[in-house]
């Protein structure tokens, strides 16, 4: 992975070089040996990067999502205040990233065939970008984002789109991709700077395909075409590959240093401030789950495992007596990023099953699927996951104990994560005051300093400060029925009814 240093230097050079030059001193400064253009492989290394640097080091969000807790330092997160600046470079990223990869689109759009692999790469995390910021912020520009020119005054003063106008174009651009592919893989390398699935276009072609059926399940409570997507997909495998084993999984591994370590290494190298969530905790020590010691780590007073309120007031009598999050999935300078795992396959198949669709499997299949791959992601073994299957993890056939292993096997997919509450509203324990066990009253639910105003986590990302300099009657606009910057008018496909 010591390439990325590489890759990413060149495209930083060429960037300096391009706006150092004047044309006076052309013959001067023309290197014979260098490049005229940044190469393809390069540009998406730096938008994969950036991609897994913004949407993958998200404590934040994990804390929505009741993985993890703030233990110091209380802050505007562990309390649900973000305030309209706060996720400015998540949703720089995602039009940022996409006019990167629209370079290389024009660049090639005269030789199509002999570049099928990167052109269609190219698409897909474009519509990935859209996807990630009209899930996490709603309406957003979309259709004359990319329109005009500086010198016509168009680009910046951009109309807001709707949701159901969105989705279902990522799905239609998607889907362009899956079928180009479905014909047969391009010659074309992708090279070096594929950071996510090393320059294998057929991981690609099953990346697509999977984060088909993650859009179209999203909006199935309020798109009836998702169904037709999906079984379309699950009933085709051979024309439209999906990731079904953990060797395929979407895991941008990071470097190990310097700019380059894991973004929650990066937090455990000099900070202390998040513990694990208590209702993430108490329901894994419920569940008698094996993956609790891969999660999260002992407490170092006692040795037991044990979580922190979220949206407390105070910290922890005791930072001793918190558990931290595991050394897996923090410790590791190089660790990884995960934009998309195996078992997410199955969990969908299981809820299609359950809704009555037409897909491969039973619910209890699928769902037994899902939860080996996920044991089997992190390092459980055989004998310790048939246990579960087999005692307090056994399918009983209801969506609850569906979306409950979801939320665990999604751990660090914290967006991801808090996608699923928002849809399902699971895990319950965010917003009542049930303990893990359902008997009696433990958690405060989703407590602000808003002091009952607001009764749930953020329906939204709030809108960044940018767009009230730069677009503000638009912003205004889509933001008309947004309350607090983050609550009011739920997304599109958050249906729930009893949050505020």
């Amino acid at each position: 992975m010591k390439k990325i240093y590489i890759i990413l230097a060149v495209s930083s050079f060429l960037f300096a070089s391009t706006v150092g030059c004047t044309s006076s001193f052309d013959e001067i400064n023309t290197d014979p040996d260098a490049y005229t253009s940044v190469p393809y492989t390069n540009v998406l290394a730096n938008v994969l990067r950036r991609t897994a640097d913004q949407f993958g080091g998200d404590l934040d969000i994990g804390q929505w999502a009741g993985y993890v807790s703030a233990i110091q330092y209380l802050n505007d997160y562990n309390n649900y205040i973000p305030t309209n600046n706060t996720y400015g470079n998540r949703w720089y990223q995602s039009y940022w990233g996409y006019v990167q990869l629209q370079d290389i689109l024009d660049r090639t759009e005269e030789s199509v065939d002999a570049n099928k692999n990167i052109r269609n790469v190219c698409i897909l995390m474009q519509n990935y970008l859209m996807f990630m910021a009209v899930d996490c912020f709603g309406d957003i520009p979309y259709s004359e984002a990319f329109k005009g020119s500086p010198e016509a005054g168009s680009v910046l003063q951009t109309p807001y789109d709707k949701q159901s106008e969105i989705y279902p174009k990522i799905l239609e651009n998607l889907k362009t991709v899956a079928d180009s592919w479905s014909t047969g893989l391009g010659s074309d390398e992708l090279g070096k700077g594929d950071f996510l699935f090393n320059g294998d276009a057929a991981k690609w072609q099953k990346f697509c395909n999977s984060i088909r059926l993650r859009i179209a399940m999203r909006i199935s409570g309020v798109y009836p075409e998702s169904k037709s997507i999906i079984e379309e997909i699950f009933n085709n495998s051979d024309k439209y590959p999906y990731i079904t084993e953990t060797k395929d999984n979407a895991y941008f591994w990071w470097q190990g240093s310097g700019e380059y370590y894991e973004r929650y290494y990066q937090n455990f190298r000099s900070r202390d401030d998040d513990g694990m969530a208590d209702i993430f905790i108490d329901h894994l020590k419920m569940m008698e789950d094996p993956r609790i010691a891969i999660y999260a780590k002992p407490a170092k007073s006692d040795g037991e495992y044990r979580g922190f309120e979220n949206g407390s007031k105070t910290a922890p009598l005791s930072l001793s007596a918190i558990s931290r999050i595991g050394v897996k999935f923090r410790e590791d300078p190089a660790g990884f990023s995960p934009f998309y795992r195996a078992c997410e396959s199955y969990f969908m198949m299981s809820e299609a099953a359950l809704n009555g669709w037409n897909v491969p499997m039973s619910a209890q299949e699928a769902y037994e699927n899902g939860v080996r791959l996920s044991m089997a992601d992190n390092d459980i073994d055989d004998a310790d996951t048939e246990a579960y299957l087999s005692g307090k993890g056994k399918w009983d056939d209801t969506y609850a104990r569906l979306y409950f292993e979801e939320w665990v096997a999604l751990f660090k997919q914290n967006i991801e994560a808090w996608s699923l509450y928002r849809r399902t509203g699971y895990p319950t324990y965010i917003h009542t005051s049930k303990a893990a066990d359902g008997t009696s009253p433990k958690y405060p639910g989703a407590r602000s300093v808003y002091n009952g105003i607001h009764n749930d986590v953020p329906f939204r990302f709030p809108y960044p400060n940018n767009q009230y300099l730069y677009n503000e009657d638009n912003v205004k606009a889509a933001a008309a029925n947004v309350k607090d910057h983050v609550w009011g008018e739920q997304v599109w496909w958050d249906t729930r009814t009893d949050v505020h």
